[in-house]
């Protein structure tokens, strides 16, 4: 029998020279890749885990292409306003324009900022020739009914209330090369002190920082912005929107046009502003007013000032409105206080350092602080407090604002940088832990205790910081100084009116010592406290608002207003001096000159005495049943109500794809790059891909370890 000439080496053989020489080569190439792969998955894994303005969970953003590069949105967005001015109130009508420059139908998603004080009464849609009427809606009814439009093609927008000052505009199915608008209308109430009027238009917003831990529970794909949900701000991903720069957005993008008519009803003098130059035309006691340049870049909010003709300044007036049968009434008086005692102040600045301060806030910051150690006699004292994501102070406590402390605190403020997050809790719980719990007028070694917080108000738990200002304010006084070219005023405002004290807010780095000179003149002029107003009757003073008047300073006006009191008799206002002594005003109900949209006023005013009360926690069913059946009786958006508006037709087919598109805002002028927002690929995958390719390189060395063990 014949066997095989093939010899065939059995198990542990040492294999032959030609064939030893190629797995020694082979080995050789595997180690340089291996290693090849280490520096490559590296690389992976630093991009994976430092991309900026990336957040746990983070899915895919169509604005990013498959290299990770940013790419311009396809939706570009326009903007109008035509705000006309009467009396103590500004109407405002808001179009948005959303032009679809793709070959895709699109929605628009667009998160944007409006006056902290804005009602949002009326909403409309055009597209061609058709315009759609908007309704007011209970928020989830009014969700629903734009998902079921946007699933069936038909055209269909919705405006959510984000917080007070920030809204949310969605317009479904947009036609490929078409334009869509919606229309908002809202009203506000002018800020009216020292004998000028002010009105803002905000136009994007600095990105909020988003304290507490992510909550494990929440859907991990990307929700539309850049933030996801956190224990102190659930809502973190609904108030992110990306933010990037004008040459991010196309030439034609984030532009607005506005026109200001005021007629005030008394002579105007001057018209200014600090943020941009303006052109005023007078017909009359109405001006026209206008930017120079035209279309403005939305990356700043717009400020009018303008004041009447000396002697013309008011000093009381009353205004009436009848809506569906019921009598409104706005009263506004000024106090003539005179300066006639200054008490010794204990003055405690606290400062902004965090990251969003970057750049020129940080310097206007430093100013403001500076110029308020100007301000100190040798009878106060005072403290520095920064605060970042840490909270440190000057000195342990208040010092004698003597040429010594003084020096010093001027060089550690030139010094102060801006970086961290904005743990703002920490530095109220310094700032006020150490003002006693006293109601008086003085602390208890004598002096007026004021903290003057100096910051851009950016953080997202806004609800949760009233709740602390209230509960530790104690014998002290707050004031906030609003930094940069897009402050939180929703901020400013509250954390001052529950702080019992004043706000300003610094548009201009060159505008920052007549806003402070003004705050610091009001600080130490005497103040009126325990104000009280009596309407003639008890149905018109149940129905008063706001139900305890803060604390009025040189210059401020008292607003009241009421529900249910035709304009007849008196008002009589009574408060305390700083020496004790009453100070008493009256004023004719019967002068009131005509009003529009007082119902309005009353109802947000109204609104805001109710959600008061649920600060630092939920809100129960008693509260949010009571403002939802207010906003949809007065047409007023909140954050229980939205509008929306709805077409009947469907547009496109079931089967035709429709994409979103989450509109960026634009970094706010005089901000770091820094503060940009851009999405990134946003998915964990670059991290899998490196962790894979390491698996790969240690499976490799371990299959070699193994081949020269056994071999």
């Amino acid at each position: 029998m014949l066997t095989s000439a093939v010899a065939t080496p059995s198990r542990g053989a040492a294999p032959r020279p030609i064939a030893r020489r190629a797995i020694r080569c082979m080995e050789g190439i595997s180690l340089w890749l291996a290693f090849l792969l280490m520096l490559a998955s590296h690389s992976m894994m630093v991009e994976a885990m430092e991309a900026p303005g990336q957040s746990e969970g983070a899915g895919a953003f169509h604005f990013v292409d498959s290299e990770g590069q940013w790419q311009e949105p396809a939706t570009l967005l326009t903007t109008e306003y035509r705000v006309t001015v009467s009396a103590l109130m500004a109407d405002t009508r808001l179009r948005q324009s959303f032009k679809n420059t793709s070959q895709q139908w699109r929605e628009g998603v667009f998160v944007f900022p409006l006056p902290e004080n804005a009602s949002v009464y009326a909403l409309t849609m055009t597209a061609g020739e058709r315009v759609i009427v908007g309704e007011i809606k209970e928020r989830a009814e009014a969700k629903r009914q734009y998902d079921q439009a946007k699933k069936e093609g038909r055209r269909a927008a919705r405006v959510d209330q984000q917080r007070p000052n920030l809204f949310t505009t969605r317009l479904a199915n947009i036609p490929p090369g078409e334009t869509v608008s919606v229309e908002l209308h809202y009203q506000q109430a002018l800020r009216y002190q020292s004998g000028e009027f002010e009105l803002r238009l905000p136009t994007t917003l600095t990105p909020r920082y988003m304290p507490g831990a992510p909550i494990a529970d929440e859907p991990k794909q990307w929700q539309g912005g850049w933030a996801t949900a956190t224990t102190q701000v659930p809502d973190a991903d609904k108030i992110s929107p990306f933010t990037v720069l004008p040459e991010d957005v196309g030439p034609d993008s984030h532009r607005a046009k506005v026109e200001l008519v005021i007629s005030a009803g008394l002579p105007i003098a001057t018209v200014t502003s600090p943020t941009h130059r303006l052109t005023s035309t007078w017909n009359g006691d109405a001006v026209t007013v206008t930017p120079d340049d035209g279309d403005v870049l939305m990356d700043r909010d717009l400020v009018v000032r303008w004041a009447p003709v000396r002697g013309q300044e008011p000093s009381a007036a009353v205004f009436h409105e009848q809506w569906q049968g019921e009598d409104y009434l706005l009263a506004l008086l000024v106090p003539g206080l005179a300066q006639d005692r200054q008490l010794p102040r204990e003055l405690i600045f606290v400062i902004d350092t965090s990251g969003s301060m970057a750049g020129q806030s940080i310097r206007q910051a430093r100013a403001s602080l500076l110029r308020g150690l100007d301000t100190l006699g040798p009878a106060d004292r005072f403290n520095v407090i920064q605060f970042n994501s840490q909270t440190s102070t000057l000195h342990q406590q208040a010092v004698p604002a003597d040429s010594y402390n003084l020096d010093q605190a001027r060089r550690y403020v030139r010094n102060l940088t801006a970086d961290g997050g904005t743990e703002m809790a920490s530095a109220l719980d310094v700032a006020l832990g150490q003002g006693g719990t006293e109601q008086g007028e003085e602390s208890a070694n004598g002096h007026v205790r004021q903290v003057v917080f100096i910051t851009d108000g950016a953080v997202g738990n806004e609800a949760a910081l009233f709740a602390k200002i209230r509960q530790q304010l104690g014998n002290s006084r707050l004031f906030t100084v609003g930094i940069g070219s897009a402050p939180n005023l929703h901020f400013m405002r509250e954390a001052a009116r529950y702080g019992r004290g004043t706000y300003t807010a610094i548009s201009d780095l060159g505008d920052v010592s007549g806003p402070l000179d003004e705050l610091f003149g009001k600080m130490q002029s005497p103040v009126l406290t325990d104000i009280r107003a009596q309407w003639p009757d008890q149905q018109a003073a149940s129905e008063s608002f706001p139900r305890r008047s803060g604390d009025l300073f040189k210059g401020e006006p008292m607003v009241q207003v009421t529900r249910g009191r035709a304009a007849r008799g008196e008002l009589a206002v009574s408060g305390r001096l700083p020496d004790g002594s009453r100070w008493e005003q009256s004023l004719d109900l019967r002068q009131a000159a005509p009003g529009k949209g007082l119902h309005r006023y009353w109802a947000r005013e109204k609104i805001d005495s109710l959600l008061d009360t649920n600060l630092s926690g939920q809100v129960n069913e008693a509260t949010r049943q009571g403002v939802t059946t207010l906003a949809l009786e007065h047409q007023l958006m909140t954050r229980y109500t939205s509008f929306v508006a709805l077409d009947k037709t469907p547009v496109r087919d079931a089967g035709t794809s429709l994409e979103s598109d989450h509109l960026p805002t634009l970094l706010p002028a005089g901000s770091q790059p820094g503060m940009l927002r851009y999405p990134q690929t946003a998915t964990l995958s670059p991290l899998l891909v490196a962790l894979g390719l390491l698996g790969l390189m240690f499976s490799s060395a371990a299959l070699m370890v193994h081949r020269r063990v056994f071999s």
